[in-house]
């Protein structure tokens, strides 16, 4: 058999390395360098020049910014300084929104909340008045009751100058609200022919036997009122009360989100100058360098003082719109339906026709002021004694409802409870007061009900219903007090502390510079 040189092998004894293949030359005598697996090459491939490019990046990168001791002071440096910048852009942004909520709370959510409940009141009004000028003129002058109709002329005027006021801030109130701007549009049409049908009913009041005509368009203004104007009143409160809150809402919810930003900013802050501090102690033998020692004790300030100013703005936000404006609103209401009821009175004196309409009408807002399950006109002042006894003897006593309730569930500030306790009282001799005026009426004394209902004099129902609003009144003056200074001080605290804190971060990044300087400057 022949044997062909280097195609045939012995068995290789245990444990030999095989010997390496051959470089294969080209024609020109240079080995090619294979590839993995025995393939020939041009080079190393792509994926491997890659890697072996970033990875010299990646030591470039180490040798400039971390291998050496001045590349990493520069680097904690930086470090420092952009996490100080995003603290006081965030302080910055934080102040500018507190400060644009104080802005619209004051003099936009609250200004068009109110007025739209004073325009309810004084529709009211205007209506009461219309109703006691024509109880009080006599027949065209003759047997007039001259105090009651010069001061029913004199209120009516007011009304009707406040309805004006408050049309025209609610339609600036709601530009870019396509709703309300319908309703305060269609509330001024509204007024418009209101008034005509009053002006007309004082006119034919003031020919000799023009009341039933001057009754007639008095009638008819008064259901406009009813159907139309009072109820888009009350849209407007309750749109605008609404857009408050959540406009509150939003801002609270803000405030909390900025807060827990801060924090967490000021603690990364914190953390690097600690880091920082550390690293020079290490690395220089000192125990603590002056610098960023100073620096830290500026960050660890600044974080306090600009949580301070956002955790504060919001509690006086939440007292501004809880506290205060909450009860703000219910006392508005509350007085919108006093007069309505006053004007239900003198309604129920004028118009025979309409008498036991007038009275559910006035127990109706009755129950709305001060609710009684089941009550009626006969037991109401019974009812209000016992669900007021219960009340004073716990506070907690939830026997009856409405406005006054509201009120008070909604105690927080000092003499607003013994003032909000008067009112009730007041209020259930007013209500004492109307029984009589029913009574004298049932007993065919209409002449003595009408003085006593119009007149002034202590004693009288509308010096008593005075006596109510004044109390009513100075409720209302104590939650608008701390609402006005809530708002004051909610944008003190905030531009009082805030910008500190901005400065106390400058000093911050400044201080750690200079501690810095004397380390670097020994690297040359």
């Amino acid at each position: 058999m022949t044997v062909t040189a280097g195609t045939a092998q012995g068995p290789r004894p245990e444990g030999e390395t095989p010997p390496r293949r051959a470089r294969v030359a080209p024609a020109g005598g240079r080995p090619v360098p294979q590839g993995r697996g025995g393939s020939v090459t041009g080079g190393p491939g792509p994926g491997l020049r890659l890697r072996r490019q970033a990875g010299a990046a990646r030591a470039a990168l180490r040798r400039r910014f971390w291998a050496t001791v001045p590349a990493r002071l520069r680097l904690l440096r930086a470090a420092t300084v952009l996490l100080a910048t995003a603290v006081a852009m965030l302080l910055t942004v934080a102040g500018l929104a507190a400060n644009g909520t104080w802005d619209s709370v004051a003099d936009r959510d609250a200004p068009r909340t109110t007025s739209a409940a004073d325009l309810g009141l004084a529709l009211n009004d205007m209506d009461a008045q219309a109703a006691n000028i024509l109880l009080s003129s006599g027949d065209a002058g003759k047997g007039r009751l001259r105090t009651p109709y010069t001061k029913a002329v004199g209120f009516y005027g007011d009304a009707r100058r406040e309805i004006s006021h408050d049309l025209r801030t609610l339609a600036v109130a709601a530009q870019g609200d396509r709703s309300d701007e319908k309703t305060v549009e269609h509330l001024t049409d509204d007024f418009a022919e209101y008034q005509e049908l009053i002006g007309r009913a004082l006119e034919n009041d003031g020919h000799s036997g023009g009341k039933p005509a001057a009754l007639a368009d008095y009638r008819r203004a008064t259901d406009l009122l009813r159907s139309r104007l009072l109820p888009a009143a009350s849209t407007l409160v309750s749109s605008n009360d609404a857009a408050f809150d959540a406009e509150y809402s939003s801002a609270h919810s803000a405030l909390d989100a900025q807060q827990y930003a801060l924090l967490s900013l000021g603690v990364l802050l914190l953390a690097a100058l600690g880091v920082l501090q550390w690293y020079l102690a290490r690395s220089f033998r000192r125990i603590l360098n002056p610098g960023v020692l100073a620096a830290t004790v500026c960050t660890l300030l600044a974080v306090i003082l600009g949580a301070q100013a956002l955790s504060t703005s919001a509690d006086h936000l939440r007292v501004a719109r809880h506290d205060a404006f909450d009860s703000v609103v219910a006392l508005s209401r509350a007085r919108a339906l006093a007069y309505d009821a006053n004007a239900d009175e003198s309604r129920y004196l004028l118009d025979a026709q309409r008498r036991e309409q007038y009275a559910e009408s006035f127990l109706a807002k009755s129950q709305k002021l001060y609710g009684i399950r089941g009550a009626t006109l006969d037991t109401y002042d019974a009812g209000l004694a016992t669900t007021w006894q219960a009340y004073e003897t716990d506070h907690h006593d939830l026997r009856f409802t409405g406005e006054f309730r509201r009120e008070l569930d909604n105690i927080t500030f000092p003499g607003e409870r013994a003032a909000a306790e008067k009112t009730v009282r007041t209020y259930a001799v007013y209500q004492r007061d109307d029984r009589k005026i029913r009574a004298l009426v049932a007993a065919g004394k209409e002449r003595e009900a009408t003085e006593f209902c119009m007149d002034w004099q202590p004693g009288t129902s509308n010096a008593r219903f005075g006596t109510w609003m004044a109390a009513l009144d100075q409720v209302a003056g104590i939650n608008r007090a701390h609402f006005d200074a809530s708002v004051r001080a909610g944008r003190s605290v905030v531009n009082g502390l805030l910008p500190w804190a901005g400065v106390l971060l400058l000093a911050a990044v400044i201080l750690t510079g200079l501690g810095l300087r004397p380390r670097l400057a020994e690297f040359g």
